[in-house]
């Protein structure tokens, strides 16, 4: 058997008929599992936790991404979490039957599939990043959506893929890799 869990991080937490619409993309690809969701309303943002194996997983990622680039605006977005993205983070952790590498591969195949199908850019950090200047999630968000095009402007700030400035609502999207998870991007 083969797991791997995902916990994407979204850019919304206050309408919940948007949250549901999100939770719903994702249930609606078989063989991926949602475990669980919760929003913040202070912070605008929800996480949700799902499992699978690695391609339900990767296509609940997908399905997420199709729900969440038309339906959340970061020029409007207003939260007391910084943010990077519409869908923000999306990490990748090995549970069973899959390694770390497995992983760091599945989230370098998501984020050149996201970047080309939603024209999101996507930036790889902590081990999956080959830039040691964007180990750190931290270092990536310094700045948030609004100074994202500037940012990229400078050296050493193009994405890992998709194109060399932001979506115009969605921003850009991060994926990591820690010792003990692998990266979404």
């Amino acid at each position: 058997m083969r797991i791997v869990e995902s916990i994407p991080n979204v850019s919304e937490g206050r309408r919940a008929d948007v949250i549901e619409r999100l939770a719903a993309a994702i249930k609606s690809v078989p063989g991926a599992r949602l475990l669980d969701y919760s929003s913040d309303a202070s912070h605008n943002r929800s996480v949700f936790t799902l499992v699978g194996d690695p391609e339900s997983v990767k296509g609940a990622t997908l399905a997420l991404f199709e729900a969440a680039v038309p339906l959340i605006d970061l020029r409007t977005h207003r939260g007391e979490h910084p943010r990077l993205g519409a869908v923000d983070v999306v990490p990748f952790v090995p549970i069973e039957g899959v390694t770390m590498e497995q992983c760091v591969t599945l989230a370098k195949d998501v984020g050149a599939t996201i970047a080309e199908r939603f024209g999101v850019p996507v930036y790889l950090y902590e081990e999956a990043s080959s830039n040691p200047a964007r180990k750190n999630l931290e270092d990536i968000r310094r700045g948030e959506f609004e100074g994202l095009a500037e940012k990229m402007r400078t050296k050493g700030w193009l994405p890992d893929y998709g194109p060399s400035t932001p979506h115009p609502s969605a921003g850009a999207t991060t994926r990591r890799r820690r010792s003990f998870e692998c990266s979404r991007w």
